[in-house]
């Protein structure tokens, strides 16, 4: 069950990009000129309705740039536990999931450890889900739900971060994670971080889904091997962004 999960999250990520790339040519991907995207003073019907057209396509592109990057695949309530305890989180923390799903993660932290807690979501689905998760538990003056693309976030507020995104997304966030606090950790469960030696990788055995999982946990500052960036210099790139 855990490889088929892994394959839908790789399989979603293959649609997503292939959707953008049908609906959006080559041609309809050049930036308009100034003319183009500002209205004039006399307007024929014709030139209305051309730019109607052209703001529906501008809202268009904008959507299918705030699609989710990976299917929604709930970490089981014991590996969200054991992620919670890794990362040593405390009272005064804050605590921020990235890709929160149903809020899972920031309503145990705040219930557990009566931290505060921001989960971030680019899905409306996936926050009307947490929103509702937040009221049913009463912890709504310790959580906040936000629907906000999270590769655009500022993070240098969070204590403590929480992940369950592929190897790759992991290593688009390593510039916005190297802004984090010294000793700030990161939890991320079952996808390490390529080039980013964790302090902890521990197996677990859930007994909700009867799978093995493993839980990575890294401590700011980061620290990248040279090895890896030799080996891949692209990755090198991302740390230096």
């Amino acid at each position: 069950m855990k490889k088929a999960m892994i394959l839908i999250l790789i399989l979603s990520v293959l649609f997503v990009g292939c959707a953008r790339q049908e609906d959006n040519p080559a041609d309809a991907c050049q930036p308009s000129s100034e003319h183009d995207s500002h209205a004039t003073v006399e307007t024929s019907a014709g030139d209305v309705n051309n730019q109607d057209v052209n703001n529906q396509d501008e809202s268009k592109q904008v959507e299918e740039s705030q699609q989710p990057d990976v299917v929604f695949v709930p970490t089981p309530q014991d590996v969200v536990d054991k992620m919670l305890e890794l990362a040593n989180v405390q009272q005064d923390d804050l605590v921020y999931d990235l890709g929160c799903g149903d809020g899972r993660i920031v309503v145990t932290a705040a219930k557990r450890y009566g931290c505060k807690a921001v989960g971030y979501d680019i899905d409306p689905e996936r926050v009307k889900e947490s929103l509702e998760n937040v009221d049913m538990n009463n912890v709504g003056d310790l959580v906040r739900i936000e629907q906000k693309d999270i590769f655009t976030l500022d993070l240098s507020e969070a204590t403590v971060i929480a992940l369950y995104l592929l190897p790759d997304l992991n290593v688009k966030l390593i510039p916005q994670l190297k802004e984090l606090k010294p000793g700030s950790r990161i939890v991320s469960h079952d996808f390490g971080m390529r080039g980013v030696k964790p302090d902890k990788l521990i197996s677990l055995f859930s007994e909700e889904d009867k799978e093995p999982h493993e839980i990575y946990l890294w401590t700011s500052p980061l620290k990248m091997s040279e090895e890896a960036a030799e080996q891949d210099p692209s990755l090198a790139t991302t740390w230096e962004r």
